[in-house]
This record gives structure tokens, sequence and C-alpha cells, in this order.
């Protein structure tokens, strides 16, 4: 026995490795110093010798049981903007500018196109916020995945200047929170929508509801960088698996709590759609859609309350939709909604 009558076949790794190359070109630098293929990624720091004490600031996740839904509609290069995402979106969150990334591939039977399709994603959600996709790996494991079933993750590094890291310890009672739009669940809460949502192909608005779903997580990166620059954000929270009840209070560094008016943004028709099905159901709790999902806020910032109104009005002109959606107050490091 060999090791493809074993189940792995190296041809077809080196199939994939060979698109993997040519998706990642598009991603690279001056800070780059080695191409895909290494055994180790090459990053150099020169272009930040001006920074008084640079800090790398990591972050690593995956995707989730959202890609069950890619593969079931075989739609498989959306699923790496989640990836790239839902990395560089945790790093932003300490003010931190994404630097590159490295992606982790795992399935049974490895298929150098349906891989490819996948780092696609992985190479626009890098371009689209700046980051090198620096490296990777591919692991082939028969017997242990499903044939057709593949497992993504990834790991993104970033730097601040250890003077602007965002700590929220500048977070006073009072100050405004902004929430920025979400394209849809984002990466959290498949395992309950593939439960309650079972036929992929039911209409809506016009198209299957499993394409609506696949719509990526959005990038927050370049809009918020921009606004760093003009004007101070105190905190910031990427609205993640938890939803607002969890993540929120994550950006407090003192026990504050964030009192939330529910009616400051209309919730997409998604999370609508969601919640009939969880009545349906008979497990409606509008407590679980919000511990749950991101009701179509995908990250929140403090900033002064006189910040608010033009901070909105510029994330609003780069085209991420924002609104107040409530104040800190004196509390024990709670969401409560108004």
């Amino acid at each position: 026995m060999d090791y493809k009558q074993a189940g792995v076949n190296i041809h077809e790794g080196y199939r994939a490795v060979g698109k993997y190359r040519e998706l990642a070109a598009g991603t690279m630098n001056v800070s780059v110093l080695n191409g895909i293929g290494g055994f180790a990624g090459l990053f150099s720091l020169a272009a930040f010798k001006d920074m008084e004490e640079p800090v790398l600031v990591s972050g690593a996740d995956g995707v989730g049981t959202k890609l069950d839904i890619a593969f079931r509609l075989k739609k498989y290069n959306t699923v790496g903007i989640d990836c790239v995402a839902m990395c560089v979106n945790d790093v932003l969150c300490r003010g931190a500018k994404p630097l590159f990334f490295l992606d982790y591939l795992a399935c049974g039977k490895l298929d150098a196109d349906i891989a490819a399709e996948l780092v696609k994603g992985v190479a626009v959600g890098c371009r689209e916020t700046g980051c090198a996709l620096l490296g990777g790996e591919t692991a082939e494991m028969p017997g242990f995945y499903g044939e057709g079933v593949y497992d993504i993750a990834g790991f993104a590094v970033g730097v601040v200047e250890r003077k602007n890291i965002v700590d929220g310890s500048a977070i006073q009672e009072g100050d405004s929170l902004i929430g920025i739009a979400s394209s849809g669940p984002h990466s959290n809460g498949f395992s309950l929508i593939r439960t309650i949502l079972s036929n992929l192909e039911e209409d809506f608005g016009g198209t299957p509801i499993g394409y609506a779903l696949l719509e990526p997580t959005r990038l927050y990166v370049q809009p918020v960088l921009a606004l760093m620059e003009r004007t101070r954000i105190k905190g910031m929270a990427h609205i993640t698996g938890g939803g607002f009840y969890e993540n929120i209070p994550r950006m407090f560094s003192r026990a504050f709590d964030a009192a939330i008016n529910r009616d400051s943004w209309q919730i997409p028709p998604i999370f609508t759609r969601i919640a009939d099905a969880l009545v349906e159901d008979g497990g409606y709790d509008e407590r679980l859609m919000f511990n749950t999902f991101n009701m179509g806020i995908g990250f929140v910032l403090a900033v002064t309350p006189e910040d608010a109104k033009s901070s909105i009005e510029f994330l609003s002109e780069m085209g991420f939709p924002a609104w107040e959606i409530g104040q800190v107050v004196a509390g024990r490091g709670t969401v409560r909604f108004l």
C-alpha cells in the first residue's frame, strides 16, 4: 500500500499549492520576503521603524458550521472571506492594522479546485484589508473528515503603536456607542440556523435563502482605521458569537453597562426570518436572538458624544451605514435594552 492508496493524494496537493501561489501573489507587498511554499513565512517590520514602540496583535478564528451551507450549495468562494474577517476584525478591536494572514485547510479527500475556491475567498479578504496572505497549511486526513467536507481556520497578525492601543481604559459614562451595519449573520449562530432553516432553496426576496445566509462577514478594517486617523475611538467590539450580551462589555476595562436603544436601527429581514422560524419551532426568545446573532450590527465603537454624529457620517460616506445605538452608563458590565 502507498500513500495514495491510504487516501492521501500528494499530487493533488501539489496542484492545490500551485493554485494558492497564484492567489496569494495578489496580496503580497514589499514587506513580504518569501513566496508561498516555504516552511515559514517572512515579513519584514522595516516599514514600521518610525514607530516608537510597535506592538504585534494576533487573532485566530474559523468559519464554523456556516461551511456546511457552502458545501450543500457547492458555493465555496465566499467562506474564505469569512475566515479572514473573523480574524482581522478581532485584531482591529485593539486599534491594530492587519499585516499578514495564514490559513489552515483540512479535508477528508482533497480536490484542488475546491480548495482553490476556498482560498480565493481568503485572498479577496486579504486584499480588501491590506493584509498579505503569507502562507498556510492544507491537511488531507482520510477517515477523519468525510469526503466533500472541508474545514478552514486562520490566523492574523497586526501592528499598533503601544500608546495608540485601544483597550477601553478611556471610556467614560455618557460616551456614545456607534453600531456599524453587518451584512447578515456573518459567521455565528449557524448551528441554530441550520436546524431551523433546513430548506436552503426557500425563496427569500427572490433568491434562495441559502445564498443570503452565505453573504460573507463584513470587513471593517479600512473604514475604522480611516476613522481612527480623525477621531478618537475609545473602545471597539466585534459582534460575534455571544451577540450583544457577551461582546459589547468586552470593550470596557471598568464596570460599565451598555444601554442600547433597540429602535435606533432597523433589524435586517434575515433575522426576522430566523425569529419567525424560532416561533414556528416554539423556541423564540428575544434575548436568545441578541445573545446569538449580531442582529444587523457587526461592529460597535465607543466615542465621545461630540464625535458621534461626524463619525456616523464618515462611516456612511465610506459605504458602512452606522447609527448611534446607545450610551455607556454606570453598571456591572452588562447590556440593557431601552
